[in-house]
């Protein structure tokens, strides 16, 4: 059963995630599906441009895609499975498609937007419209499950203004629509009640027209945003060179900000927090190609490097999505034992340049 449904509507492209008990969780046929869709559409002249949004509970919209199917990841760990390889590779293929777009590429981040949901949403080229609205759960949550925010997260999450790239990478926080407007994730927030009608219109010229005035138009501080409200604090912690200066200044601070990060950053896998500072702070200087074939060698450490079970991927999985027990093992346990070294493997890449995976991106 295929979970992609694609329309082409008057001289638009339609997209909808119709996985709606996973949340639209991408499996790798998905990945296939949307990536078939899309390379067609992009040579179709009756194409003038895509859409893509989420099956909710009770219908369209509500849920946009709570990111790559970790169940799956668990699975292929203990079965050998080759797909998982085949999984990376190919989503990370498309995030780069969708960057390259030739043409516009609207997305409608109504409810969960998380992890490969954000790889299919952030991307879009110079003519993409990323619409929020005041249901938009948007979070990049990797270090929770022992992993790195991938997808292009490295190259996204860096050019957020100031250091908020840093402070969502590390720790994971879930943001809304205005937020997300600050962070430049997203270019406009509509009510959800609004939604139904503009992807109704999307076939129609002079309605696409109207709807891209009004983005241009829409203020890009984000509005009502606790992000921008809180952006002196994030830069000045999280601008520190290391984990471990962000975790003890964050430490020393009395303000209910600086002690709730602190906590949370606590809970989080510590080596994945300093591979994701080190990876963030990389991908800043890089075009997204490089960044992605980066984190397709970073990704092949996270399940290889220890191998099955002994990973912090596979625990982080296992602890959040599998037991439900809450309570990772993670290893090293603190922030403080994590060795450079330890930092520095994940970032050789286990590929000759001529044999890499993602060597065709440009």
């Amino acid at each position: 059963m295929s979970h992609i449904r694609t329309e082409v509507r008057g001289s638009a492209g339609l997209v909808t995630l119709d996985r709606p008990k996973a949340l639209n969780a991408l499996s790798l046929d998905m990945i296939r599906d949307l990536t078939v869709a899309l390379l067609a559409w992009r040579d179709d002249p009756r194409v003038e441009r895509v859409a893509l949004r989420g099956m909710g509970r009770e219908g369209p919209f509500g849920a946009f895609c709570a990111g790559g199917d970790i169940r799956f990841f668990h699975q292929a760990v203990l079965a050998g499975d080759p797909r998982l390889e085949d999984f990376f590779t190919e989503e990370y293929t498309l995030n780069h498609l969708i960057h390259a777009y030739p043409k516009p590429y609207v997305v409608f981040m109504d409810g969960i937007v998380m992890g490969g949901g954000m790889g299919i949403s952030a991307h879009g080229g110079d003519a993409s419209l990323r619409i929020a609205t005041e249901r938009t759960k948007m979070a990049m949550p990797e270090t929770n499950i022992g992993l790195f925010p991938d997808v292009g997260g490295g190259w996204f999450l860096s050019r957020c203004p100031g250091r908020i790239g840093e402070y969502l990478a590390l720790t994971g926080q879930l943001i809304g629509g205005h937020d997300a407007v600050t962070a430049r994730l997203a270019d406009i927030v509509v009510a959800s009640s609004e939604v139904p009608a503009l992807w109704d219109d999307l076939g129609d010229d002079e309605a696409f027209a109207r709807l891209r005035e009004r983005v241009a138009q829409a203020p890009a501080d984000g509005g009502a945003s606790a992000l921008a409200a809180r952006r002196a604090d994030i830069d000045r912690f999280f601008g520190l060179p290391t984990v471990g200066a962000i975790v003890a200044a964050l430490e020393a601070d009395p303000s209910p900000f600086a002690t709730e990060t602190a906590a949370l950053l606590r809970k989080r896998s510590p080596l994945m927090l300093h591979v994701t500072l080190e990876h963030v702070r990389r991908a800043r200087h890089m075009k997204l190609a490089d960044d992605l074939r980066m984190e397709r060698d970073m990704v092949r450490h996270c399940f290889q490097l220890r191998p099955g079970a002994a990973g912090e991927t596979f625990e982080g999985i296992r602890a959040l999505a599998i037991d439900k027990d809450h309570a990772p093992r993670w290893d090293p346990a603190r922030i403080e034992d994590v060795t450079p070294g330890m930092v520095e493997a994940f970032f050789a890449s286990p590929w000759p340049v001529h044999a890499h995976p993602l060597r065709a991106l440009v």
